[in-house]
């Protein structure tokens, strides 16, 4: 018989970017290697913050769907809740409270079901492990805890809840969660090192992985750029991912106006987020006539519009440091792109692309070493960086890869029930 697992979380599959999309494919993973799989998630709304329009009359209702995958199907229990079209500290508190009301009862439902074998929790948002502890007491399962972002670090750090009340009540909350996770896990060496401090238990690593067969390296970059409106000679400085206010993108447009008399650099911004309005009112402000800012790109022709550009930038704030890892870095990597990365010296991101020379590393929020960066990337010869960046996705990022270990060291009954030693947590 199937081993059965519950995945709860309101971000997934169709989200294209982001946590969505990889608990999408971990779940779809899991169902076409002989898990039987069912989710508790929303109706998908990110990175626009609006709900897709298919689901917009769905979206005050509970509905179940199926989702095909080979000759595997899913089953997805979606659960109404409150999304803010532009988010706040206090919005986003009452997103996943709604999202944590809904959720319970639909587990309630659930619980009168064959019992789940184990109960995925992903976070944002960290709360959700209260809906995987209350299954795990009622019906003795395996939790399992996975931590895209350090949630409460993040709001801290970025002022976005200024209440050293209520912070410190969230981390005695999230306190007694990870006390009652069988398996934690996350997504970076620098999240797992603060999450193993707090947990005073083994965290296992878990990385968000590429599908190196969709996103791979293509040959003549001066073509693709004509076919997106570009010249062929034109430098194209990309930055591709959610447009929101931890990623400090307006460093990218002043980076621009600095440039501006350097007619073939033309800086491009693509994706949807909440401080995409914010990012063009200020472009217009500046009078920058080098950036574009795109839509996000259809699936079937992204591969081809990521090859296009001669840098990435993968830009985020000093605060976030080990708290986040950039979901986009991973698919840059696949197509041998040479990423310009801001990342402070001593958190796990900024050790990975130095070791590994995947990437150019600038400090974060400053200014004059990110605009030297992208002219020292424009002008240099980095093509070893971009092979280098194609042959470790390839050897460590590949979902067969990362899915396969997660299986063998988390799902096997024989490993769950003992803790991981750190030794064994996969590089």
């Amino acid at each position: 018989m199937k081993r059965r697992v519950l995945l709860i979380g309101y971000n997934f599959y169709p989200e294209p970017t982001g946590i969505g999309k990889y608990s999408g494919e971990m779940i779809a993973w899991l169902a076409q290697n002989g898990y039987d799989c069912e989710v508790v998630t929303s109706y998908p709304y990110y990175p626009e913050w609006k709900v897709q329009d298919e689901y917009s009359n769905k979206k005050h209702w509970y509905s179940t769907e199926f989702q095909n995958f080979g000759e595997s199907k899913i089953k997805v229990n979606r659960c109404p809740m409150y999304v803010p079209s532009v988010p706040s500290g206090f919005k986003r508190i009452l997103l996943d409270l709604t999202f944590l009301i809904s959720a319970c009862l639909m587990l309630l439902t659930l619980l009168f079901q064959r019992k789940f074998d184990y109960v995925i929790t992903v976070v944002p948002c960290f709360q959700f492990g209260l809906l995987g502890v209350l299954y795990k007491k009622l019906r003795k399962t395996t939790l399992l805890y996975h931590i895209q972002d350090l949630q409460i670090e993040a709001a801290r750090d970025l002022n976005m809840i200024t209440s050293p009340v209520l912070i410190n009540t969230l981390f005695k909350l999230e306190k007694y969660i990870l006390n009652e996770s069988d398996v934690i896990s996350s997504i970076s060496e620098g999240m797992v090192r603060k999450i193993k401090i707090k947990a005073k238990k083994d965290v296992y690593l878990f990385a968000n992985w590429t599908d190196c067969k969709a996103f791979f390296p293509i040959n003549g970059r001066s073509d693709l750029k004509e076919e997106f409106g570009f010249k062929r000679s034109d430098k194209i400085i990309l930055y591709s991912g959610a447009i929101g206010e931890k990623q400090g993108l307006e460093a990218i447009l002043y980076a621009a106006k600095a440039m501006e008399k350097q007619r073939s650099f033309k800086f491009v911004i693509c994706g949807s987020g909440p401080y995409k309005e914010k990012l063009s009112s200020l472009s217009q402000n500046l009078g920058l006539n080098n950036l574009i800012i795109f839509s996000l790109q259809p699936a079937e022709c992204f591969n081809k519009f990521l090859n296009m550009a001669d840098v990435h930038l993968v830009i985020q704030k000093a605060t976030a440091g080990d708290l986040v890892m950039p979901s986009k870095l991973t698919t840059v990597l696949g197509v041998g792109g040479l990423a310009l990365i801001t990342a402070k010296q001593g958190t796990g991101l900024h050790s990975l692309i130095s070791q590994h020379n995947i990437g150019i590393l600038v400090n974060p929020e400053d200014q004059l070493a990110l605009n030297e960066g992208i002219w020292n990337a424009v002008m240099g010869d980095y093509d070893n960086v971009r092979l280098n960046a194609r042959m470790y996705a390839e050897e460590n990022l590949s979902v067969d890869k990362i899915m396969g270990r997660y299986k063998h060291d988390v799902l096997e009954p024989s490993l769950v029930v003992k803790k991981l030693p750190v030794e064994q947590v996969p590089a």
